[in-house]
C-alpha cells in the first residue's frame, strides 16, 4: 500500500466509524511502534506518519539526561549513574548537537527498517489497531448518546425478539421493551418511531440506552415537541402523571397572569392536542393549570370531578381530605382509582377521598 493508499485508507475509517483522524493516525502509529520493538528488537524507536503524505517513518531517540549523574537510593546511598549509550545522551553532549534541547527532551534519528519491516508490521499492527479503533469508535458513540437521558428521540425499528424492539437511533440500537409501548399499540418493522430515552448505561462492554413508551417523560416531551410556548417560556410544566394507555394528568401554567397554559396546550381547533393523543393511540388527558395553593391545585388536578370540598390535614406529611358530592365522588376517584391515583401522584399528596355522607358527619357543608 502506497503513502496516498493509506491517506484513502484512513479516511474511509474516518467516515466509516465517524471518529477523530488524528485518533486513527494515533493508533496507526502506537501499533507500527509496537511493531517494530517487537520484530527489531529497538525499544527506543518510534513510528511518526505524515499527516498530509502518508508517508511512513521510523526513528530512534536518546533522551536527554543531566549531566550531574548523582543520586541517592531509597537507603541514602550515593551513587553515580551510568548511561545508556544506546539510549541516553547528557545534556552538554546534547547541546554540541542542538543548543534549544532541555534535559527530558529527545533527539530523533530516522533509521531504515529493513525490507520486510511493511509485511511483519502490517500482520502485526493489524490487531492493536482494530481495538483502537473500536474504542475510539465506542468511545464516539458515547459522547453523542451521553446527554441523551431523558431526551426523546426518533428511531426505526430494526429488529423484535420475545421481550424487546431494536430501535435504530444512527449510531446505535436502543432497547424498548415490549412492556415499555403503549398498551394495545402495535409496533411495525421499519416504522419510524418516538421514543424516551430512560437510561444509558455504559459500565459494561456495550453501551446500553434504554427506551420507552410508558413513560410519563414520554409525555413531557411531546408536549414541548408539539407547544412552542414551552420553548418561549409562555408555558411551563409542573407535573406530569401518567398510567400509560388510559390517561395522564399534566399540570402546566403560566407566569403571564394574561396568557392561558391550557388553551395553548389545546391549540386551535384543539389540534395540538390531537396531534399527541394521536401519539399516544388515544390516552386520555387531563390538563391541569397548577396553582401555588395546594387546596386549589389538588382541586384542579381531580377533574373531571368538580364541586369539591379539599382540607388540607397534615402541610408537612402532605395529607388531604377531598370532599365529593354524589354526582361527583365516582368521578373524582375513577374507574379503577386511576383519576384519584393520577391527581395523586401530580400533587405530590396523599389524598382520602371522601362521599357527601361522610362529610354530613363531619359537619363539613360541601361546595355547591
Amino acid at each position: 500500500m502506497n503513502a496516498s493508499e493509506f491517506l484513502k485508507a484512513v479516511d474511509n475509517i474516518v467516515k466509516e466509524k465517524n471518529i477523530d483522524r488524528e485518533i486513527v493516525f494515533e493508533a496507526m502509529e502506537s501499533a507500527l511502534t509496537t511493531a517494530f520493538k517487537k520484530n527489531y528488537g529497538k525499544t527506543n524507536s518510534k513510528v511518526i506518519i505524515n499527516r498530509e503524505t502518508g508517508d511512513i517513518k521510523v526513528y530512534s531517540y536518546l533522551t536527554v539526561v543531566s549531566d550531574n549523574l548523582e543520586t541517592t537510593d531509597e537507603e541514602g546511598n550515593t551513587y553515580t549513574k551510568v548511561i545508556n549509550p544506546d539510549l541516553e545522551i547528557t545534556l552538554s553532549e546534547a547541546l554540541k548537537i542542538n543548543k534549544t534541547l532541555e534535559v527530558g527532551d529527545t533527539i530523533d534519528t530516522e533509521i531504515k527498517p529493513r525490507d520486510d519491516f511493511s509485511r511483519v508490521a502490517t500482520s502485526t499492527a493489524k490487531q492493536v489497531v482494530v481495538q483502537k479503533i473500536r474504542e475510539a469508535e465506542r468511545s464516539s458513540i458515547v459522547s453523542a448518546f451521553e446527554d441523551k437521558e431523558g431526551e426523546m428521540l426518533l428511531g426505526t425499528v430494526a429488529l423484535e425478539d420475545t421481550d424487546n424492539y431494536y430501535i435504530d437511533l444512527g449510531r446505535s440500537n436502543g432497547i424498548l421493551p415490549k412492556k415499555e409501548i403503549i398498551p394495545g399499540e402495535k409496533i411495525e418493522m421499519g416504522s419510524t418511531i418516538k421514543v424516551y430515552v430512560t437510561k444509558i448505561d455504559n459500565s459494561g462492554r456495550n453501551l446500553v440506552i434504554k427506551l420507552s413508551r410508558t413513560h410519563y417523560g414520554f409525555v413531557k416531551r411531546l408536549f414541548e415537541l408539539e407547544i412552542p410556548e414551552f420553548s418561549s417560556g409562555n408555558v411551563l410544566m409542573y407535573a406530569v402523571a401518567r398510567e400509560a394507555g388510559v390517561r395522564s394528568k399534566v399540570a402546566v401554567y403560566s407566569e403571564n397572569p394574561n396568557f392561558d397554559p391550557i388553551g395553548a396546550c389545546i391549540g386551535e381547533k384543539g389540534v395540538r392536542i390531537a396531534s399527541i393523543m394521536k401519539e399516544l393511540k388515544g390516552e386520555k388527558i387531563d390538563l391541569i393549570k397548577y396553582d401555588r395553593d395546594p387546596k386549589v391545585f389538588i382541586e384542579n388536578a381531580m377533574a373531571p370531578a368538580k364541586n369539591l370540598t379539599v382540607l388540607i390535614t397534615d402541610p408537612k406529611k402532605n395529607e388531604a381530605i377531598i370532599f365529593a358530592d354524589s354526582d361527583n365522588f365516582s368521578l373524582a376517584i375513577g374507574k379503577k382509582g386511576i383519576n384519584a391515583k393520577l391527581a395523586s401522584r401530580l400533587t405530590k399528596y396523599k389524598l382520602d377521598i371522601k362521599n357527601e355522607e361522610e362529610a354530613k358527619k363531619l359537619g363539613i357543608k360541601l361546595e355547591s
